[in-house]
């Protein structure tokens, strides 16, 4: 199997880009944007975290049973979240 080499010209882009959203996610805290910013913080951190996987992990030229596993892991953690949430949700709060 073919390894695929990337330029360090990429890395360093990468790295910019994950900087400025980390940048970027630090100026959204100060606007009031009232339930949206939990919104933007975490559309920030989702765009973050694919590029992490994609890029430095190395997931982009991967063969097909890598991304079987990325997308299995992702379903996995849906399953997971959607059932903490049904459980948090329907408990009855003592006022």
């Amino acid at each position: 199997m073919a390894e695929h080499i990337m330029p360090k010209r990429t890395y360093y882009i990468i790295f910019a880009v994950l900087m400025f959203c980390t940048y970027l996610t630090w100026q959204v805290a100060y606007f009031d944007l009232g339930p949206f910013n939990t919104v933007a913080a975490l559309a920030i951190a989702v765009f973050k975290a694919s590029l992490v996987i994609l890029f430095f992990m190395h997931v982009k030229y991967s063969p097909k049973l890598t991304w079987a596993v990325v997308i299995g892991s992702l379903f996995w953690l849906g399953i997971l979240l959607t059932l903490t949430a049904t459980d948090y949700l329907t408990r009855a709060w003592r006022t």
